[in-house]
């Protein structure tokens, strides 16, 4: 082992002007190496790692993306639904704006022809009433004036009349009404 140790160590002390070997020193070898393993990892390594972070930013964006996607195509669907349910409601406003037009004209119609009724009804119970008040007025003419003839006429016949023609009428009346009572036996 003595030996193995001894090239090494040999080798270390060999000189460097032309001829290739190991530098023992650690100190002196240590940062050339690593800032040569450095820059291989760097040179060889900048890919991957360059190329594992933009795909994991690339798969990122891509997601977004999609989710983005998503949401809008969500967002136009509430949109076209919002949009047939304002449809439906202003059809359905229109059928109550056109109905309620419609029933107010039923009801101005209506109103009209419960008016027309009802001045109807009270022009023939103004008619009625006139007919009927002419009729008492009438009647009661009627009885001022048969009584006002038959006074006159009493007053006439018994200026007229005296005792013994008074007899003579009674006596006559029954006479007719005797042969009327004959005629309807």
């Amino acid at each position: 082992m003595k030996n193995v140790t001894d090239s090494f160590l040999s080798l270390g002390h060999w000189p460097s002007a032309g001829s290739f070997g190991f530098n023992t020193d650690i100190l002196a070898t240590n940062p050339i190496n690593l800032s040569v393993v450095l820059g291989v990892l760097i040179f060889f390594g900048k890919g991957v790692c360059v190329n594992d972070l933009l795909d994991n930013r690339k798969q990122r964006i891509l997601s977004t993306i999609r989710n983005s996607e998503e949401l809008r195509r969500g967002a136009i669907e509430q949109l076209e639904r919002a949009r047939t349910r304002l449809r439906k409601v202003e059809i359905e406003a229109d059928e109550y704006r056109m109905n309620g037009y419609s029933e107010i004209e039923r009801e101005k119609e209506n109103l009209i022809n419960a008016t027309c009724d009802t001045l109807e009804r009270l022009e023939n119970y103004k008619n009625e009433t006139l007919h009927f008040e002419q009729q008492r007025a009438i009647n009661q003419v009627r009885q001022r004036v048969f009584q006002q003839a038959l006074q006159g006429a009493l007053g006439t016949l018994n200026s007229c009349l005296n005792s013994e023609l008074h007899f003579r009428t009674i006596r006559a009346n029954i006479g007719i009404l005797g042969a009327v009572g004959e005629i309807t036996d």
